[in-house]
């Protein structure tokens, strides 16, 4: 599951080894421990798909994102995006994401030859 949150990125997935623990995966330094804390051990991995890695345990994952969740006070998620480099990176999701919908954001008619996957 990708999590994008105003202030970090996460993909999160089962832990193979534990099905107690998930593993909660970054991109970049620091963005594990602005939803989780700065006492979370972090392994870093270079040369990995992510390079930032904690193991945590469920409840404690699905709290800090339940939390987030009650935290959203912005009509606009993109425009609460203070950091430019997550905010670019949004806003590019954003427009291959909205290649999914038939009738193209603002649009009025469906896109020509579009097909629903």
């Amino acid at each position: 599951m990708w999590i994008c949150l105003n202030n970090a990125f996460l993909s999160i997935v089962a832990n193979p080894a534990d099905a107690a623990t998930l593993l909660v995966r970054a991109r970049r330094a620091g963005d594990i421990d602005a939803v989780f804390g700065a006492g979370v051990e972090v392994v870093t991995l270079p040369g990995r798909d992510y390079q930032f890695r904690a193991f945590l345990p469920r409840d404690v994952v699905a709290t800090a994102v339940g939390e987030a969740l009650k935290a959203i006070d912005y009509p606009n998620f993109k425009n609460s995006v203070d950091d430019d480099a997550l905010h670019g990176a949004y806003a590019k999701v954003w427009t291959v994401m909205a290649g999914l919908q038939e009738i193209p954001p603002y649009g009025t008619a469906p896109r020509k030859g579009f097909r629903a996957p």
